[in-house]
């Protein structure tokens, strides 16, 4: 089909249902933590449900364990499996630019107008997206393959007001690993540094030991 250029919906569309999930049949899993804030080590235990509802254990100082509790939230968000049509169907989508890289630009129109991102070897590698009352823009530098979709393995995130486009808080750059488990592939480490006005933050936390809850017979 030489010539015949390929819609902004169908590379969206393939970009999309190439990112890695779990089925429904996931039965989450429960892991040992340890996190690390500069010169701080906090560890504990987290519990995954299968509604994907996270719980943390065992992490007396408040501000780790909503720490802790809010990267495995992130986490489980970017694992629900949804289809296309009901994330996008209320969306509209036209190609934009091809950078030098050879990402395309998809610019969102309808519910999401504003909203953009880019597709590069059927993979999203930017957003620009509102959400929750700020833009938040992603740019994706590596990924890993896991043979059933891809993760994110290098990318960095920054928000900005919506209106006045201030930047709100500093640059972050991440770094994720994962490790099979059962069927499963699972974050066992995220690396994060944020810039600051002072000097740079680092956080990482570290999931050991991690197993799948016993699936229950309905």
């Amino acid at each position: 089909m030489v010539g015949i250029q390929t819609s902004a919906q169908d590379l969206f569309r393939a970009a999309y249902e190439n990112r890695y999930t779990w089925d429904h049949q996931f039965p989450g899993y429960t892991a040992e933590v340890t996190y690390k804030l500069e010169n701080e080590v906090f560890t504990g235990k987290v519990r995954v449900n299968p509604d994907l509802k996270a719980e943390v254990f065992d992490v007396a100082d408040e501000q780790a364990k909503q720490a802790i509790n809010g990267q495995l939230f992130e986490v489980a968000l970017h694992r629900i499996r949804r289809s296309f049509e009901d994330t996008h169907s209320k969306n509209t989508f036209s190609r934009g630019k091809t950078d030098q890289t050879g990402a395309v630009e998809i610019i969102l129109g309808g519910k999401s107008e504003g909203d953009g991102y880019k597709v590069r070897n059927n993979e999203v590698c930017f957003v620009h997206r509102h959400i929750h009352g700020v833009v938040v823009t992603i740019n994706t530098f590596s990924s890993h393959d896991t043979g059933e979709g891809y993760l994110s393995h290098r990318y960095d995130s920054v928000y900005h007001d919506p209106k006045t486009g201030e930047q709100k808080g500093g640059r972050s750059e991440f770094e994720d690993e994962y490790e099979k488990v059962g069927d499963y592939v699972i974050l066992n480490r995220r690396l994060i540094r944020t810039e600051t006005e002072n000097q740079p933050s680092t956080q990482e936390f570290i999931f050991s030991n991690i197993k799948l809850l016993e699936s229950v017979a309905a």
